[in-house]
């Protein structure tokens, strides 16, 4: 556990605790470390989520599929991302997403009882620990409020715009790049991707944006962007 020590002291969860004691603590809370090789599944959808994960190497994907087989992109997963806690905090007996490794990975699991619940020691981190819980769990249902408002747009201009708007705002600058691919795009946005590259190819002959694989620029200032442009 110290080769991850760099990446441990930077996770929301131990938000407040001293750096050292970190690996410590992981004892008291019983984590447990497993491997996962790329594309093999870390949560299958309709398994419960007993544990909440915290991702020490590699990255990773959250899909939600329908009964049609759609899959919608739900957020990316990499080193010190925290994820599962939800699911782990509402005791749901069927997850409702899965979620794969997209390359060799390395999660950490912790019971979420073991949290919640103080250990014979009576621990003094357990209060931090559990304050950083609810903070993280705030955190991700703003996160899900906000993607369902870019998903409610009209159009796929309207979502293809929303989006990167969002990004240039979240970066605090014009120019920047994503962390997605085309298809992981159009899978977040639940577009098709073709009809995707098409409307990113009239926004940037209409001058409104300018890309390169994963690089944006957005050229225009919001408010000179059409009526038809995001809202």
């Amino acid at each position: 556990m110290n080769k991850y020590y760099n990446i441990l002291k930077e996770v929301s969860l131990f938000h407040g605790i001293n750096a050292e004691k970190i690996v410590d603590i992981l004892v008291c809370l019983h984590g447990n470390v497993k491997k996962y090789k790329k594309n093999q599944p870390i949560i299958l959808s309709g398994n419960p989520v007993p544990s909440l994960g915290i991702v020490l190497e590699g990255s990773g994907h959250i899909i939600r599929e329908d009964i049609m087989g759609n899959r919608m992109l739900v957020t990316n997963l990499k080193a010190g991302d925290v994820f599962g806690e939800t699911f782990a905090c509402a005791g749901v007996k069927e997850s409702p997403v899965s979620v794969y490794a997209t390359d060799n990975c390395e999660i950490l699991w912790i019971s979420i009882q073991r949290i919640v619940s103080p250990c014979d020691a009576v621990c003094d981190f357990h209060s931090i620990i559990i304050t950083n819980l609810l903070q993280i769990l705030a955190t991700k249902n703003l996160y899900l409020n906000q993607k369902m408002e870019l998903l409610s747009k009209r159009t796929i201009r309207e979502k293809v715009l929303a989006f990167l708007i969002s990004e240039a705002q979240r970066k605090h600058a014009s120019s920047f790049k994503i962390a997605l691919n085309r298809n992981e795009l159009a899978d977040f946005l639940c577009i098709d991707r073709s009809a995707m590259s098409r409307e990113m190819a009239r926004l940037k002959k209409e001058g409104i944006i300018h890309y390169s694989k994963n690089h944006f620029q957005i050229l225009k200032n919001l408010q000179d962007i059409p009526e038809d442009g995001i809202y």
